[in-house]
């Protein structure tokens, strides 16, 4: 938790952490909603972590009593904010939109970690890659805090995109 703050936001202006769950057609939990409002409502960010699913055993499973687990499953930042736009919709006024400066995170730590700003629409263009990713919504900022982000921010002249219209960015 303390490795997020390489994007520049200060550990004193983050509120509450939120964890964001897969949704399944059945199941689609918005408690982290209310937690998000009441951090953006204060002005803190708010560090999402996503969902990992490793060793899950499968429903079949469960019934038969054999341990057999499905594919081990990482939330992408892509994923992370469809939802979060989704539950977002559902509210009368909501707390954050697709304008919504963000911050995505992957690999932090390692040495092709990657660290791109921008909103949650430009954040959902970009491959990622690999897991593990997190994301921050940002709250209100202090000068310094923006140059940081600055540093990290995607800018729309990107041409790069592949295939299936996410674009292929990496800092060096």
């Amino acid at each position: 938790m303390n490795a997020i703050g390489i994007c520049g936001l200060q550990l004193y202006f983050y509120g509450e952490t939120v964890s964001i769950p897969f949704f399944t057609k059945t199941w689609r939990p918005y408690s982290f909603y209310e937690k998000i409002q009441r951090n953006r409502s204060l002005g803190l960010h708010t560090l999402c972590l996503l969902d990992i699913r490793v060793k899950e055993p499968s429903f079949e499973s469960l019934c038969r009593g054999r341990k057999q687990y499905e594919p081990p499953r990482f939330m992408t930042i892509n994923t992370a904010i469809e939802q979060l736009l989704e539950v977002g919709q559902l509210q009368g006024e909501p707390a954050y939109n697709e304008d919504t400066d963000c911050v995505g995170f992957s690999r932090l730590g390692s040495e092709d970690q990657m660290i791109v700003a921008g909103t949650m629409r430009q954040l959902q263009k970009v491959d990622f890659g690999a897991p593990l990713h997190c994301l921050v919504i940002v709250g209100k900022t202090h000068l310094v805090e923006e140059e940081m982000l600055d540093f990290y921010k995607l800018t729309d002249d990107i041409t790069q995109q592949n295939d299936n219209g996410t674009v292929n960015f990496s800092l060096e």
